[in-house]
């Protein structure tokens, strides 16, 4: 039988995960035609190339000094944790990557202290040394202390440490002293993280991912964690609350470099992927025809968040989008639910809505994000924080929020914070910036990114992590600001943009259709102010020197979408459309805000 070694690659985001991968691809292959292309084979989804992360996890299989080493790249950031968890229990040992300037990062803790939890040796791989101010001598300590703190055993904390730069392309065990590729770390894999055991018996295999292909439908993938697999073979599929399944495997797939390749047996300790199982979800157990023995099913983090998702009802609905009806919205929901672990829907107040919970704004916005690309059109509501009663007492989540920031802005940043119920931790200087330790309610985090980035002119670096649960710490204050929202339908005009500038700022153009109830920029003051800025020029017959200045406007405010989330209240709706992001009054007419404002008043 074959040598394997399966290693999961854990770090925080942005820190390298997915180019080293690809060196590993590269040097087994010793393709060195393709490394001129530059591009990342991994990250091929369009939104992770965009943003940077790694929203799924991926396998792929290296062959190096004829071993079998089956990588699992998975993703860094916290609001994907329900992905680690399931990737984990396919790997026997992991490689944590460190920045190694960055150094410990709260998703570093994250995805490490799940590593620990599981026993899983750890390889520490401190990438990025030749950037400058580099400090890789400092981060083996932090990453030590790190570990110590989260209860590593001693065999965890002996592990071996590997410095280099995964974008150069070579690995080494002194810093001081290139190499021209990645043996070193691939050595290291094969003495340091243990071949699989081989337990003889009936089969049986824990389904943690899955694949979907249009030909053959979905296909479960998971680590054979006893006997062996065969094509055509019964077995019994075990569900949840002990229902079992009959069914049979039509194929077997391994993954052989970036593709599969179909085989007639999978032995213990080796990652397959199955066609022809019916029904199944992510946690179930493939077992022995006759006698099933079902594994434990996986944990995955409770959501902390939930939105309301509705069907487009404005009157631009169906310009744009294919899927407008709210029948295409839930059956795209159920099947987002069957691969994102993490994620919950249930029926909404109305008939054409759902309340979809998830880990954070980020893990919701990528999903509206995608279903925006397939040509969904939808609307969503304000994130809100879920909270948990206690003993008796109301609790909200509490993240730990870390913030880089140069030194002349640390005042400001430490204001922002605390404004929103944020406690300073700790406070560290590292070379020419300071390092920042908040713990701070999830609900504080809401819109905090995009004010940070433009206190400190760009400069900031902030990322969270989820803590656990603390007693209600009160009320923040929210936008202050009220909106500008448009009276009438039609085409906004610069001629009565011109005439409002000193209502607020405005987030469209001069020649952009607009609708009544739309919300068109930020007021100056806290309350609503509805305008007409569809409102030509009258002509005259008479004509006064100056009178046809040029108008000058400052350019609009553009959102992201996460931005736009955090940004609106909660009588205001986000229009998301294949083309276009609208921002939105729940109730479009004037009169209609006006009644209810009043019926809640009395």
């Amino acid at each position: 039988m074959q040598e394997i070694r399966n290693i999961a690659i854990i770090a925080h985001v942005d820190h390298g995960k997915t180019t080293i991968v690809d060196r590993m691809i590269y040097q087994a292959r010793q393709a060195r035609e393709q490394e001129k292309l530059g591009e990342l084979i991994l990250d091929n989804n369009d939104l992770e190339r965009e943003r940077g992360i790694t929203i799924l996890a991926k396998n792929v299989s290296v062959l190096y000094k004829g071993v079998k080493i089956n990588v699992i790249d998975t993703p860094g950031h916290s609001d994907f944790g329900g992905e680690v968890e399931r990737v984990l229990n396919m790997a026997d040992g992991v490689i944590l990557l460190v920045d190694a300037f960055e150094g410990c990062m709260p998703q570093t803790r994250f995805v490490l202290q799940k590593a620990i939890e599981m026993g899983k040796k750890p390889v520490l791989v401190i990438n990025k040394v030749d950037k400058l101010n580099c400090r890789p001598d400092e981060v083996q300590e932090e990453v030590f202390d790190l570990m110590f703190s989260l209860g590593a055993t001693e065999d965890q904390l002996d592990f071996r440490t590997i410095y280099g730069s995964a974008k150069q392309g070579w690995m080494s065990y002194d810093w001081r002293q290139p190499t021209e590729d990645i043996t070193p770390l691939l050595d290291t894999i094969l003495e340091v993280i243990p071949a699989p055991e081989v337990v003889e018996g009936t089969p049986q295999m824990l389904i943690s991912s899955l694949e979907y292909s249009p030909y053959v439908g979905r296909i479960a993938v998971g680590r054979v964690t006893r006997g062996s697999l065969k094509a055509g073979m019964n077995i019994t599929l075990c569900k949840r609350y002990d229902i079992m399944q009959k069914q049979k495997i039509k194929e077997l797939m391994i993954f052989d470099g970036l593709g599969k390749s179909k085989v007639e047996e999978v032995k213990c300790g080796d990652i397959c992927a199955v066609v022809g199982l019916e029904g199944f979800e992510i946690g179930d157990t493939v077992a022995d025809f006759e006698n099933p023995e079902a594994l434990p099913p996986i944990e995955v983090d409770e959501p902390t968040m939930s939105m309301l998702f509705c069907i487009n009802n404005s009157p631009f609905f169906g310009k744009e989008g294919k899927f407008v009806t709210s029948r295409h919205l839930k059956e795209r929901l159920d099947k987002e639910l069957e691969k994102n672990l993490a994620l919950r829907v249930k029926p909404g107040p109305n008939a054409d809505s759902f309340v979809v919970y998830g880990r954070g704004v980020l893990h919701l916005s990528v999903l509206i994000e995608t279903m925006r690309r397939e040509g969904f059109e939808l609307q969503v509501g304000q994130p809100k924080v879920l909270d948990k009663v206690i003993g008796g007492q109301r609790c909200e989540p509490i993240e730990m929020l870390t913030i880089d920031v140069p030194e002349e802005f640390v005042g400001r940043a430490i204001e922002m914070v605390t404004r929103r119920k944020g406690a300073l931790i700790q406070m560290e200087n590292r070379g020419d910036r300071t390092h920042l330790e908040f713990d701070i309610p999830s609900r504080g985090l809401m819109g905090l990114r995009s004010n940070l980035l433009t206190a400190t002119q760009g400069e900031a670096v902030v990322a969270h992590r989820l803590k656990g649960y603390e007693p209600y710490k009160g009320d923040i204050e929210r936008r202050t600001n009220g909106s500008l929202v448009s009276l009438e339908t039609g085409v906004s005009v610069a001629y009565s943009m011109d005439k409002l500038q000193d209502r607020g700022r405005f987030f469209i153009e001069p020649g952009v259709d607009i609708y009544e109830g739309q919300v068109v920029g930020e007021h100056t003051r806290e309350r609503d102010l509805t305008i007409n800025i569809c409102k030509t020029k009258k002509l005259t017959n008479m004509r006064a020197s100056g009178s046809d200045d040029k108008v000058m406007l400052p350019p609009p405010i553009v959102f992201s979408l996460e931005e736009a989330l955090e940004y609106i209240q909660e009588d205001e709706l986000v229009e998301v459309t294949p083309k276009s992001m609208r921002l939105r009054k729940i109730l479009l007419s004037e009169l209609d805000r006006k009644r209810k404002s009043s019926d809640i008043n009395c």
